[in-house]
């Protein structure tokens, strides 16, 4: 199953831009880390809304650009952790 085969083109603009948000949301103090998919989820089902109108169909594509993008930043988050394990093993190593 592939989450991108359930997202219109017309939201795919949406997973960069609460990408970015996500990673200003981050960046601030004041904001826990538990409440950024939160923000993020609300966010994008307004920015969907805005973009498709008020229904059903736009609500389930704020969900999904969400679910996409908090997937994507876990993928470059673990994706990036386990290059830094790998270069400490190997310089360990030698």
């Amino acid at each position: 199953m592939n989450i991108m085969d359930y997202i219109v083109e017309q939201a795919l603009i949406l997973i960069p831009v609460l990408y970015v948000l996500g990673v200003m949301l981050k960046s601030t103090q004041k904001i826990k880390d538990w409440c950024i998919p939160w923000i993020l989820l609300i966010c994008g089902v307004g920015a969907s809304i805005a973009l498709m109108g008020f229904n059903i169909n736009s609500i389930i594509q704020g969900v999904l650009v969400t679910g996409a993008t908090v997937y994507t930043n876990q993928l470059i988050k673990q994706t990036t952790i386990k290059s830094k394990e790998g270069e400490n093993i190997e310089y360990k190593e030698h």
